[in-house]
């Protein structure tokens, strides 16, 4: 597949990953005002997994190979997982705290970061081609 295809619908399902993060933060952050931290931690494991079982069966379905779902959701988690959480924690640690942005704005910002580095960890690591397949 022609890689700025695979790019768009890569962003395709980050936008709706984006807007059940968001929208879960909101939630979470009213639930328990004053854990942004927490709540954004909750917001982004929610978005890994609605993110992960689109881009199984949508993003990279032409790359289905012989490991199993778990064994691709593991390598998810290492990857994209790590850096969507480790990263959007940071980020959003920095611009709320240091810069005084609204935590939902702060959040987007660390999202459109975090999923440039996520789109080539997918790509090459996550749903990768096996040589087999060649």
């Amino acid at each position: 597949m022609n890689t700025l295809i695979r790019w768009s619908k890569f962003n395709a399902v980050g936008v709706m990953g984006m807007v059940l993060q968001l929208t879960a933060l909101a939630v979470f952050e009213r639930c328990a005002p004053g854990h942004y931290l927490l709540a954004s931690a909750a917001a982004v494991e929610l978005a890994i997994l609605h993110n992960f079982v689109w881009h199984l069966h949508y993003t990279w379905r032409d790359r289905a190979d012989d490991s199993m779902p778990l064994t691709q959701l593991v390598r998810f988690h290492l990857s994209n997982g790590l850096v969507s959480l480790v990263g959007n924690l940071a980020i959003l640690r920095f611009l709320v705290q240091e810069a005084h942005l609204p935590i939902l704005f702060a959040d987007s910002i660390a999202i459109l970061f975090c999923s440039l580095i996520n789109f080539r960890l997918g790509d090459r690591w996550v749903f990768r081609t096996t040589s087999a397949s060649h």
